[in-house]
């Protein structure tokens, strides 16, 4: 298995262009939140007596992505569970406003659409084209940056933290 190095490296290519990595430090995190808002709004067919929060696809999914996180890196797959808890909160409060579906929608093609538009500047197609697991890997570009950015080691990636 590759690793987190490894998978940021090669996500890191086609992304190099000040404007695209911009673009995408804005839209892959509106990405995810729209996808998860999506994916609340499918129930499973769970027992009733199932707390209703995690009796959904996104909280389902966002499990096995959680431990492929964890495979690569402890300090970076606790910040992604983090931000991905503190979205599923977010995601909550919506959901009972009744406004997710239509905000989901909107978030999600809206960044989507940035994210093509950066490419077109960046003149690379998307990491995703290659292998899909780059759609795992591009929230944990943007968190890696925002470690670097705020001074927290992150496994794989810091030669003095073990």
């Amino acid at each position: 298995m590759r690793s987190l190095a490894q998978w940021l490296d090669d996500y890191e290519v086609c992304h190099t262009h000040a404007t695209n990595r911009l673009i995408h430090h804005i839209c892959v995190p509106a990405i995810q939140f729209s996808l998860l808002g999506l994916l609340w709004l499918v129930a499973l067919p769970l027992p009733e007596d199932w707390p209703y929060f995690i009796s959904n696809l996104a909280f389902m999914l966002l499990v096995p992505a959680m431990v492929f996180y964890f495979m690569l890196s402890w300090r970076i797959a606790i910040g992604m569970l983090l931000l991905s808890l503190l979205m599923l909160a977010v995601i909550h409060f919506t959901f009972h406003t009744g406004m997710l579906l239509e905000l989901s929608i909107t978030v999600f093609l809206t960044a989507w659409v940035g994210q093509f538009i950066g490419h077109m500047i960046e003149g690379k197609s998307p990491s995703f084209f290659e292998d899909l697991r780059f759609l795992l890997i591009g929230p944990l570009w943007v968190l890696s940056h925002l470690y670097t950015a705020v001074g927290l080691p992150q496994d794989g990636l810091d030669t003095d933290v073990n």
